[in-house]
């Protein structure tokens, strides 16, 4: 059982960056997409950006686009997002998630098989 742990968050002031890492253990990531999701204060989970297998393709949702990037290393069974120009309304408890069967663009979280125990990212105004 793959078990994933997430690191990076932290307090920010807006336009600021940061860096979330997701390390896997207990098994392989490199044959799956992976994900990053977020989960604001008070609202529901959602998708920030998916990486297929091999890291040769990448999907992000609208809010990100230009500011995030997910990356991968499938050496190191880890997955990054770079978050650049932070904005308040990032801020959330970051996860990421093994899509074992499916594609980088699925964005509904019940697809998804592992997932980290969160880091929080905090961007203030």
């Amino acid at each position: 059982q793959v078990q994933l742990v997430e690191s990076g968050g932290g307090l920010v002031q807006a336009g600021g960056s940061l860096r979330l890492s997701c390390a896997a253990s207990g098994g392989t990531i490199r044959n799956y997409a992976m994900a990053w999701f977020r989960q604001p204060p008070g609202k529901e989970r959602e998708f920030v950006a998916g990486i297929s297998w091999s890291g040769g393709s990448t999907y992000y949702t609208d809010s990100v686009k230009g500011r995030f990037t997910i990356s991968r290393n499938n050496a190191k069974n880890t997955v990054y997002l770079q978050m650049n120009s932070l904005k308040p309304e990032d801020t959330a408890v970051y996860y990421c998630a093994v899509n074992k069967w499916g594609t980088l663009s699925d964005v509904d979280d019940g697809k998804y098989d592992n997932w980290g125990q969160g880091t929080q990212v905090t961007v203030s105004s």
